[in-house]
């Protein structure tokens, strides 16, 4: 939208007041995105950002087997208007002119490619814990097959076994 917005900006037609408009529109989207990479966590961690404002979120490390070292790494991120290299659009009023909006749009887009590598990692981080989960729930599912077979009972065979002794025994005492 920011980009959209600067295109905008950069036109021909738009009035000084209209890139004033723009100009408010930008600082308020910026700010909207502070906010959701400062707020945006899990269990009170932060997420899209470390604790500070200029800092990147912590790694994140996923336990994905029985030892220690059986474990998938994110890497940090930091998606706020410092981390993205944005805080040059935080521009004063009556500030925005067809020249910067231009410039701006390199920044802009250089942003966007910085968020699709972030989005490309929690993707594919996803995706191996997702495929863990499902490789150990199948062993889950093998070990308790293994179990029941070496601890459930033939029922045919020891039904008969019963029976051949249960006879037997009538027998003796019959006898």
């Amino acid at each position: 939208t920011v980009k959209a917005k600067l295109i905008q900006a950069n036109t021909d037609t738009t009035s000084a007041d209209g890139r004033e408009s723009i100009r408010k529109d930008i600082t308020k989207l910026l700010d909207q995105l502070n906010n959701i990479a400062s707020q945006t966590n899990y269990n009170g961690t932060k997420l899209l950002e470390g604790s500070g404002a200029a800092s990147a979120s912590a790694g994140l490390n996923f336990q994905i087997g029985e030892k220690a070292t059986d474990v998938i790494t994110n890497t940090g991120i930091q998606s706020n208007t410092q981390g993205l290299a944005l805080t040059g659009l935080s521009l004063g009023a009556g500030s925005l002119t067809k020249t910067i909006a231009g410039n701006q749009q390199t920044i802009v887009d250089t942003a966007i490619t910085k968020l699709n590598g972030y989005r490309g990692d929690i993707g594919s981080t996803q995706n191996q814990v997702e495929s863990a989960v499902r490789n150990l729930m199948t062993q889950a599912t093998n070990v308790k097959a293994a179990e029941s077979i070496i601890r459930d009972v033939d029922y045919a065979a020891e039904s008969a076994n019963f029976n051949k002794q249960n006879i037997i025994a009538q027998a003796g005492s019959y006898a």
